[in-house]
């Protein structure tokens, strides 16, 4: 996209790539000649840049150009998927927010999706409450919320998810036991959850082992979806929730292997571009 940015000053270059990854973030893909336009630098030099971009993990490479959306291998940044699929997410928290009752131990997994829970807990209106995450916005989102027993989950810090991973934080888990877990997942497809990173993976399996209940909140988009890895069963979970944006061949998947599922009303947006 050419913003008219063509004789702007020379940047170094941490600070172009900075700023190619907050256009790509906030549009979801550019051209490499595109953004060789806006920046006023060679094609060889933006390609220097999306290859630093991509090792970073913030981006990936594609014929020809960059994207910020999610693949089958791939998933976004939280910096781009804090922005996709507002209306949905909202619509699926708002449900899922009827499941919690005063007294509950609650976790939450680094999805955005469950994110829209913790801004509903804010309001203040379900307490007490104890919630366990490894997810820093939310840990952000609720530490200075009266009435809610915060437990945050350590272990690696990951910077493109915002949330911290690895065998300690799978060991921090295990030696929990909470009512309800709330988890999202980037795909899902006959009957089956799916998500793009291994080590991703293995904490939202720890989190649901240690749940009595287990509800996945996910965006239509993701219906009739697979990536990389299987991370349980449809099975696994007692309700999944998802946006009225649900087609019917993808509802009619989940009739056939016996998901009990609700389709949850949006209030409308604009924002069709799905994320996990």
């Amino acid at each position: 996209m050419n913003r008219g940015l063509t004789n702007a000053p020379q940047q170094g270059p941490a600070a172009r790539q900075a700023a190619m990854a907050e256009q790509v973030l906030a549009d979801g893909s550019a051209t490499a000649a595109e953004l060789a336009e806006r920046f006023g630098v060679s094609l060889m030099t933006i390609h220097r840049d999306l290859d630093e971009l991509e090792r970073q993990g913030i981006v990936r490479k594609f014929r020809g150009g960059v994207t910020a959306q999610p693949s089958g291998v791939f998933e976004s940044n939280v910096q781009y998927r804090l922005k996709t699929m507002r209306a949905e997410k909202a619509a699926v928290a708002d449900r899922a927010l009827k499941l919690i009752e005063p007294g509950m131990a609650i976790m939450l997994d680094d999805s955005t999706s469950t994110l829209e829970i913790a801004r509903r807990l804010r309001l203040g209106e379900i307490t007490p409450l104890t919630v366990v995450t490894n997810f820093l916005e939310a840990i952000n989102l609720l530490s200075d919320q009266r009435g809610i027993h915060l437990m945050a989950l350590g272990g690696d810090y990951d910077p493109l998810h915002s949330s911290f991973l690895g065998v300690s934080c799978v060991e921090a888990i295990e030696q929990l036991r909470v009512d309800v877990c709330f988890a999202s997942t980037s795909a899902v497809h006959g009957g089956y959850a799916y998500h793009q990173e291994q080590h991703i993976v293995s904490v939202k399996r720890a989190m649901l082992d240690v749940a009595a209940r287990n509800i996945l909140l996910i965006d239509h988009t993701k219906l009739a979806r697979v990536a990389l890895h299987r991370v349980v069963p449809l099975s696994h979970f007692d309700l999944l929730l998802v946006d009225d944006g649900a087609s019917a061949e993808a509802l009619r998947d989940l009739d056939e292997h016996k998901v009990r599922y609700e389709v949850c009303a949006t209030k409308g947006s604009d924002d069709r571009a799905g994320a996990t």
